[in-house]
């Protein structure tokens, strides 16, 4: 029964505090928790009847407590602006030890994102990462939480199958070994299409307005440059990161 109570502490998974320490966080519409529920635990499931007679009833295996809704409790329950069919409380996954952490760039390309705040390129990015295979992303501390609702959307599931670690980036950068390659994208950098790429590293992508922070910046050691098309032609300043992301992971995959 989705009581006021209920209610209130969904609406309390918007806030980071809240899905830290419940461990917890909120996925809605019928992709993103369809998508979810064969990747994640589930804690609560809130759908309206056409959704679960729709969904595989194997993918409720999982799901600690489900509740057939009515179209006006998802609008209650609902932390977005245009409610959907169904709305779930899934678990965090579990973290994974430091050793692990260091290892993953040696083994397998990987992503860094140092101070990226906006929900909608952080979901985008997660989306971009799992298109390409790649499995683990970095996060400063400053950058936007991978959990938070706009981004869970953003998304669109990718968040159940790429890991967001979030770490001191620069310390984390140095723990990893010296023979590991660490990419990142600047305006003078080397020209990324006459540059050697590798299948493992690490590729750091920058905040939106002040790229790549001073600290990381001295750790990177492959220095790369998106150039546009043509050379010398006047055009915009920048790459939306999140569009600069996508390019450069395609050009990884392409090269391998």
């Amino acid at each position: 029964m989705v009581t006021k109570q209920t209610v209130k502490d969904i609406h309390a998974l918007s806030q980071k505090k809240h899905r830290d320490a419940r461990k917890c966080f909120v996925a809605e519409g019928p992709k993103v928790v369809a998508d979810l529920l064969p990747l994640l635990p589930c804690e609560s499931l809130y759908a309206t009847t056409e959704f679960l007679h729709r969904l595989p009833s194997a993918l409720l295996q999982h799901v600690d407590n489900v509740e057939e809704v009515d179209a006006k409790t998802i609008n209650r329950l609902s932390l977005l602006c245009t409610p959907r069919d169904a709305l779930a409380v899934f678990y965090k996954p579990e973290a994974i030890s430091v050793n692990q952490l260091n290892r993953l760039p040696e083994e397998q390309l990987c992503l860094a994102l140092d101070g990226v705040q906006d929900p909608g390129n952080m979901g985008t990015i997660v989306r971009i990462a799992d298109w390409f295979g790649i499995e683990h992303i970095f996060a400063s501390h400053t950058t936007a939480d991978v959990f938070a609702p706009k981004v869970v959307q953003a998304t669109m599931g990718a968040v159940g199958r790429v890991k967001v670690h979030y770490v001191d980036l620069p310390q984390y950068i140095e723990g990893i070994s010296d023979h590991v390659p660490v990419f990142g994208t600047f305006l003078d950098g080397d020209d990324m299409y006459a540059h050697e790429l590798s299948a493992n590293g690490l590729i750091v992508m920058g905040n939106e307005g002040k790229g790549v922070s001073e600290n990381v910046a001295s750790l990177i050691n492959r220095r790369l440059y998106i150039p546009p098309y043509p050379q010398g032609r006047d055009t915009s300043e920048s790459l939306n990161v999140a569009v600069a992301t996508a390019i450069v992971c395609s050009e990884f995959r392409r090269r391998i």
